[in-house]
């Protein structure tokens, strides 16, 4: 029974129509009780009233409850993105509602002439620049690759940057190219060049959007901390029933002075998530004391508060698959241009990374190809040797083409995988067709591997390049259907019960925090996703078409927008 302290302090019972706890102790119960933002006890009602005196709130009566969903890999791009105008090949959900896709070239001309005419030169009477988000040439199959030429049909005068969905190319047109004084005698890697050595607009990789289209990346970064795009970010969250967000490439390091104004939005009472910041200590070009970086990492932390905390630090090894930039082993590619990049040199891994390790910091670091994820096994061999480290989870991001043997090593240095299922959807046809082949494809994204082989993993989508949701990341994970309706890889596929770990427990453990989050049980923060359904329950095909009422953070209820 409650103490007489216990028992003046405030208590809510939540009841709801199934609550599914990922407690293996008891994996259903019927109500939750709440106090001082953390799980009091879960069990019956009659349990629950037990711990004395109580307010009960039947809101989710005909609702769900599952442990709050973390999305262990996302941006706060996703926040800037959503006031961004979208160009992208695929309807996608906004705050404002359904931005429709863009089908062809000439739309996308359409659009950006459109958005030409809209605009206004600014202060100093320059011409801003158009910039979109979104875009993929390789969904494009019936057309050339998309170059300043076909941009430069929507304007000759003001420039323009087309982001790709992938975050790591961009298309621009002449007048970006002029404004930066870009052209044949440009040697930044990732300029991409026509037959004639002139650069034909697309820029491959950081370096090369740094050198050709800076206006607009600084544009972006100032739209991703703007106090508008950081409570979106939050309104996204909580449509989507996501309780906390790891953004993988935030800039406390970089930028510290931005850290006031993160704190300031999102630790008031009524911001619906919690944020961790996953800092990237450099992007390249420049150098970093390693040394010093991990520090200001451990003196970030001292700042951390209940809504906003540090994660640790993020590596960029390679770019994307897609994109052709990832660092790939034989036999590389199916079809197209190897145009695969070093984000980081191979040989200065180690050095960067062993400060942190050595600071007891969580390393999360981004691997799409073959090569990378070998790298990063191979370095984590390295600091363990030097440094051993029980507990370290150091984790291999995106995963795509992880091999089962590369999962055998994974398991046996206590590494973690987040894996980035969206990509069957999303890319699944593309990947078959066009940049991996068959084989290679059927075991993209290998949920089913990394349990067999014994890895904690999670599952993202790596907003903003594909939406936030994970109904959806789960979806993908059970039934591996791409928009052929090809089954892809159907050996790969988890159960709903894996896929929801994956996203509640599985994600909190690699984040160090699987003891304070990722289940309903005693002593937990009470962090709720509130769904119409139960995902363990409904046809696997329909997961993703869940309804989301919101969710609870430390137990306040923030209910989706309409």
């Amino acid at each position: 029974m409650a103490t007489s302290d216990e028992a003046h302090s405030p208590t809510t019972i939540f009841r709801a129509r199934r609550i599914v706890t990922m407690d293996p102790s008891q994996p259903v119960v019927e109500a939750v009780a709440v106090r001082e933002g953390r799980i009091l006890a879960a069990g019956s009602f009659d349990e629950c009233a037990s711990w004395g005196p109580h307010d009960v709130d039947d809101r989710f009566a005909d609702h769900v409850l599952v442990p709050g969903m973390i999305e262990a890999h996302a941006h706060s791009l996703e926040g800037a993105f959503a006031l961004l105008p979208y160009v992208g090949w695929f309807d996608r959900h906004r705050l404002e509602g359904t931005a429709p896709g863009v089908r062809s070239y000439d739309e996308l001309i359409e659009r950006l002439s459109a958005l030409d005419e809209e605009m206004t030169r600014d202060g100093s009477g320059q011409l801003e620049p158009v910039i979109v988000g979104g875009f993929d040439p390789i969904y494009f199959e019936d057309e050339a690759r998309l170059t300043k030429d076909h941009l430069d049909q929507a304007s000759m005068t003001r420039p323009i940057f087309v982001f790709h969905a992938s975050a790591h190319l961009a298309t621009v047109n002449s007048a970006m190219l002029r404004a930066h004084d870009v052209g044949r005698h440009s040697t930044t890697e990732g300029i991409a060049k026509d037959a004639d050595g002139e650069p034909n607009g697309e820029l491959q990789e950081i370096p090369a959007m740094m050198a050709g289209g800076a206006s607009a990346l600084q544009g972006i970064l100032r739209a991703m901390n703007d106090p508008a795009a950081i409570d979106a970010l939050g309104r996204i969250c909580a449509n989507q029933g996501i309780t906390m967000l790891v953004d993988l490439a935030s800039a406390g390091l970089q930028r510290p002075q931005s850290q006031q104004l993160w704190h300031e939005t999102i630790d008031r009472d009524e911001y619906p998530a919690r944020i961790l910041q996953r800092h990237v200590a450099a992007l390249p070009p420049g150098s970093t004391d390693w040394a010093e970086a991990a520090d200001a990492i451990l003196a970030l932390r001292e700042t951390d508060t209940d809504k906003l905390r540090t994660a640790g630090i993020k590596i960029i090894l390679d770019g994307s698959i897609q994109g052709f930039t990832a660092k790939m082993d034989w036999p590389g590619y199916y079809t197209g241009h190897d145009h695969g990049i070093w984000m980081t040199a191979p040989a200065q891994l180690l050095d960067i990374c062993r400060p942190f390790h050595e600071r007891g910091i969580n390393i999360h670091t981004h691997c799409n190809g073959t090569m990378t994820i070998d790298l990063w096994i191979d370095t984590v061999e390295q600091l363990l040797i030097e440094h051993p480290w029980l507990d370290h989870r150091h984790t291999v991001q995106h995963c795509q083409l992880t091999s089962p043997a590369q999962y055998r090593r994974m398991a046996k240095l206590g590494m973690c995988a987040n894996i980035f299922t969206n990509h069957i959807w999303y890319w699944g046809d593309q990947h078959h067709d066009l940049t991996v082949g068959p084989e290679r494809a059927r075991r993209m994204e290998a949920c089913h591997t990394a349990e067999r082989e014994g890895v904690s993993f999670s599952i993202h989508s790596d907003a903003n390049v594909t939406p936030l949701g994970h109904l959806h990341t789960m979806w993908c994970a059970v039934n591996r259907v791409t928009p052929s309706g090809r089954v892809l890889g159907p050996d790969e596929r988890i159960s709903a019960e894996s896929a929801l770990r994956a996203v509640t427990l599985g994600a909190a453990y690699q984040l160090h925090l699987d003891a304070e989050f990722g289940s309903i049980e005693c002593g937990k923060a009470a962090d709720f996703t509130v769904l119409d359904d139960d995902p363990l329950m409904v046809d696997p095909m329909t997961i993703k078409d869940i309804g989301v009422w919101g969710t609870v953070i430390a137990g306040q209820p923030f209910q989706a927008d309409a």
